[in-house]
């Protein structure tokens, strides 16, 4: 898994978009319903401007005692880094670590966004990982 492009992570996974202008309290319902822990920003010809997490919400919005009619886009990480669809998953993964970010969109050549890879697509290595240290163990256990 660590080995294939980013797209084949996020191409059939749906992802949330918004517009700039769109209130706080709207997206915030927008991710409650889909269950998602962000959502990526748009211009309306669809280009990436920002992304909006849960974390922008709870430190930008609830601790600064902002309102809930408060755009999006003033409390948006604008301009997020972002990567290519043919990118490795490890590569991703290993920028996402290095850059502290929990979120990653995937952009086209041309800015619109194709997915968006989540720090909770690594658990399933972790869990690949941890099947196969358990099936060692439990071989190993076995012998003796």
């Amino acid at each position: 898994m660590p080995n294939r492009a980013v797209i084949k992570i996020v191409q059939n996974r749906q992802f949330l978009v918004c517009q700039p202008q769109d209130d706080v309290r709207t997206v915030a319902a927008h991710m409650k319903r889909h269950s998602q822990a962000a959502v990526l920003v748009v211009s309306p010809e669809g280009l990436l401007l920002g992304i909006c997490t849960e974390r922008d919400l709870a430190y930008k919005v609830l601790a600064a005692g902002l309102d809930g009619t408060t755009p999006v886009s003033a409390v948006m990480t604008p301009e997020p880094r972002t990567v290519p669809p043919e990118m490795i998953f490890g590569h991703v993964l290993h920028l996402m670590y290095e850059g502290g970010f929990r979120h990653m969109p995937v952009v086209d050549p041309g800015g619109r966004p194709l997915g968006l890879v989540s720090a909770r697509d690594a658990l399933g290595l972790e869990m690949i990982s941890f099947a196969g240290e358990m099936a060692q163990r439990e071989a190993l256990a076995e012998v003796l």
